[in-house]
Parts: structure tokens; sequence; C-alpha cells
């Protein structure tokens, strides 16, 4: 992660090839019309830039698109909370897309392994999570690098997110905020009843972990990666996808890196 300008624009460069994407709402789709027509509308595999008007679910949707492709996103808040949006739509968008700092997100990579034998793939921006589908509390057994680190964890769920999901579900699950420079991956339960008083691990960014799902039969559980999410599942693997990135842009003195910090201090 780095609070700079984009690289890929020489100093004093100006993008002016951009491409408009608008979630499905009135103000959205408004404000896409409108800068449009002020500034026109590029094909994505020719754009120097992608613009985003919506909320954090459709900059999330809109960062998939983007992993593994060198086309820097800068979302717009048309939405409702906007962590990850810049906050209103800027007078003049080439200088302020010029001046923007940069945030470079890894995503999680899931392989989920179901009852049936099925193995489902997944990439995650903000996190993995395991969570119980009856009435009955889950039992998991936690493994990282190929060692078991807790053989049993009763709980609603649990899960691992990248440093900058860390201030959404995890959050709300009590767990740490994590900065984008930490090279941390907070794995967090959801609800623990057994150990009652276990609140969780700071993993490295390198660790490969092992979600074991235990009496499979008697207490069935969910694996969710972002957008995707898989029942029925006896075991989960995860781990960085380091190979692969995509490129958000902020407005000078509102990066994410300040924007993380700012979170912690928030009552």
């Amino acid at each position: 992660m780095t609070d700079m300008s984009y690289p890929g624009w020489a100093d004093g460069y100006t993008p002016t090839r951009l491409c408009f994407a608008a979630a499905p709402n009135e103000s959205a789709e408004l404000w896409r019309e409108r800068l449009v027509g002020q500034h026109g509308q590029c094909p994505p595999e020719e754009a120097e830039a992608l613009i985003c008007l919506g909320g954090d679910g459709f900059m999330l949707e809109t960062l998939h698109t983007t992993l593994g492709h060198e086309l820097p996103v800068y979302g717009i808040n048309c939405g409702t909370v906007g962590f990850l949006m810049n906050p209103a739509v800027p007078d003049d968008l080439p200088a302020r897309l010029a001046a923007a700092q940069v945030a470079t997100l890894h995503p999680l990579r899931m392989k989920a392994t179901t009852m049936d034998g099925q193995c489902v793939h997944a990439l995650a921006l903000n996190d993995v999570f395991l969570f119980r589908q009856t009435r009955q509390a889950a039992k998991i057994r936690i493994g990282v690098d190929g060692r078991v680190r807790l053989s049993e964890l009763i709980c609603d769920g649990v899960l691992i997110s990248t440093p900058a999901g860390s201030t959404a579900y995890n959050l709300s699950a009590h767990g740490p905020i994590v900065p984008l420079s930490a090279n941390l991956l907070p794995l967090t339960p959801i609800s623990a009843f057994r150990p009652r008083r276990w609140r969780g691990a700071l993993l490295p960014s390198t660790a490969r972990v092992r979600f074991d799902i235990l009496e499979t039969d008697k207490r069935p559980v969910a694996a969710v990666a972002d957008f995707t999410e898989v029942r029925d599942v006896i075991s989960v693997e995860i781990s960085e996808a380091r190979e692969l990135h995509t490129t958000v842009l902020f407005d000078p003195g509102q990066s994410l890196s300040e924007r993380i910090i700012a979170e912690q201090f928030t009552a």
C-alpha cells in the first residue's frame, strides 16, 4: 500500500480518458449522465481511470472486475456509508484524479470444499467468513500453516479479513482494525461460546489458514467470500493472493490509510 500519486501517470499528467460506472439507483444514474456529458465515456479497455458512482457495495463489485488489470478506480459516494468512496463529486474531476493518492489492495483466495465433494474457489477483498446454517452452533477446527492452533471453536462463525476489510464485518465482530501497511490478517470469532474468552488472532499476511468443520451433519456451516456463498462446507482454505491487486484512488488527505486510522478514534 502506498499514499502517493498513481505511478502509471507521469508527474503533472492529467488523465482524460475516463470510464463511468453507476450503481442502479437514481442519484448514481443522474451523476453518471452529467459526468459523461462533461467528460465523455471511454471503454474500460481504453480508459485511464474507472469512476465508480454508488456506495461501498457497488464499489466492492467494481473492484472485483479490475483485479489483475492496471485500471485505477476512483469512487464517488452516491450511497450510504461510503467508506471506500470519495465524499462528493469534484468540480474538476481530471485534476482530482491527477492529485489522488493510491491504495493497492490484495484479495484473499478461498477454496471451499463441500459435503458432496465440490471445490469452490473465490476471491475476497473484504473478508472470508464462516457461519452456522441452523440453530446449532458451529464447531470449527483452526489450522495455520499446517499446524492446528485451535482444536475446537464453538461459535456462530469465524472470519478472516483483509486490512481494508478490517473496518467492516470484522469490526462489528469486535475484531481489531489493521493498518494497510501492517501486512497482517485479523482472524476473528463470531459470538464464540467455547473458548469463551478467545478473541481471535493477528496473522502474518503470508499465513495459510484452514478451517475444518466438525460434526458437519449436525452442525452445517456456510462460507462466504465477499459475494460468493457456499453452503454445507467441510473445509475452507484461505490465503492472500499477493499476485493479484486492484488500485483505488482517494482525494488528498482522505487516503484509505488515514480513514482506517481515524476509524479507531470514532466513538
